[in-house]
């Protein structure tokens, strides 16, 4: 395989450096473009000495002029908290973010990846969920900054390729977990893991009966590896995501169970516009990408809950006031 330029934005994200320790490994020259607003340098130090990785410290919502061949549009805030922080700065993040890559992409003739969201398809009428069904997001509720931002930039990478010609690829993402998720990121794997580990009580938003399909981080990078190696016009978009579905109690009773916790179960109120249910139907990445997930939850928890127990969490702080 032919070295490449490659530029991954937020990649020092929980995805994003994931992305890139599979990057610079296949041997390309990867570089890492992240502002640390929700991310932490501490995801890529182990790649900093290596001659094929650079480290930029940048915001996408701000030009910038680099040579590459591929981008793997990465950069945005991803959990509730976090981006309903600085929801203007979130929604300036997916759209000016997205018009910034998009012209690099068109300046230097590279193939651009927008990772987009199971989001696009807010609370859905529809379920399992297929790329053609056109969601149920409330555009002025609290989650739209984020909804509407990814539904903006796919619109934005359409337009760019049919106006344009560039050549895009789009996918959308169902929620992902695994090893180097922030303890305080919000996320309901990573909040339920650290509750168990600490014996306090698992939060449950609702009565838990809310359902969820969790894919694990190496399963999700191959799916992206997968998308940008699809031949040209394999534009998407794909669901990439764990098709295996289960209520949020469901996942906290088991978190208790693999981390032998003596933590119980305690309900708070439901957020609004928070989806009722979130399964992807993955057809179409099995058909054009020969992709499907490998990991079970059983197995990508106990990966995950290890590397919580290797870490200080009290070294952690979390990037936004809103992390509960």
């Amino acid at each position: 395989m032919k070295p490449r330029r490659i530029l991954v934005t937020g990649g020092a994200g929980f995805l994003g450096s994931h992305l890139c320790d599979r990057l610079v490994e296949q041997g390309h020259d990867v570089i890492c473009l992240d502002n640390l607003f929700t991310s932490q340098k501490l995801n890529i130090q182990h790649l900093l000495a290596r001659p094929n990785f650079e480290f930029i410290r940048h915001d996408v919502t701000r030009e910038l002029w680099l040579e590459v061949d591929e981008i793997y549009n990465l950069a945005c805030p991803a959990a509730p908290g976090h981006y309903q922080y600085n929801p203007i700065k979130t929604m300036k993040t997916s759209v000016m973010g997205a018009i910034n890559m998009l012209g690099m992409a068109k300046r230097c003739r590279a193939k651009i990846l927008q990772a987009s969201t199971s989001e696009v398809y807010g609370d859905p009428a529809v379920h399992p969920q297929p790329e053609t069904y056109r969601g149920n997001v409330n555009p002025i509720g609290p989650r739209a900054c984020y909804d509407e931002g990814k539904r903006a930039a796919e619109t934005l990478f359409f337009d760019y390729h049919r106006s344009n010609k560039v050549n895009i690829r789009v996918v959308r993402i169902f929620n992902t977990y695994g090893p180097r998720m922030h303890p305080f990121d919000g996320r309901v794997v990573s909040t339920f893991i650290r509750q168990a580990l600490s014996g306090t009580d698992i939060t449950l938003f609702g009565d838990g009966s809310q359902t969820r399909s969790f894919c694990y981080v190496s399963d999700l990078v191959d799916g992206l590896l997968r998308m940008m190696a699809a031949p040209d016009g394999c534009t998407g978009p794909i669901n990439v995501g764990n098709p295996q579905e289960c209520t949020v109690r469901e996942l906290a009773r088991l978190v208790i169970e693999l981390v032998g916790s003596g933590s119980t179960l305690a309900c708070l109120p439901l957020p609004a516009d928070d989806p009722v249910q979130r399964q992807p139907d993955i057809t179409l990445a099995q058909q054009r990408l020969g992709w499907k997930p490998t990991v079970g939850l059983r197995e990508g928890l106990l990966r995950t809950i290890e590397y919580f127990r290797t870490i200080d969490m009290h070294s952690f702080r979390p990037p936004t006031p809103n992390y509960s």
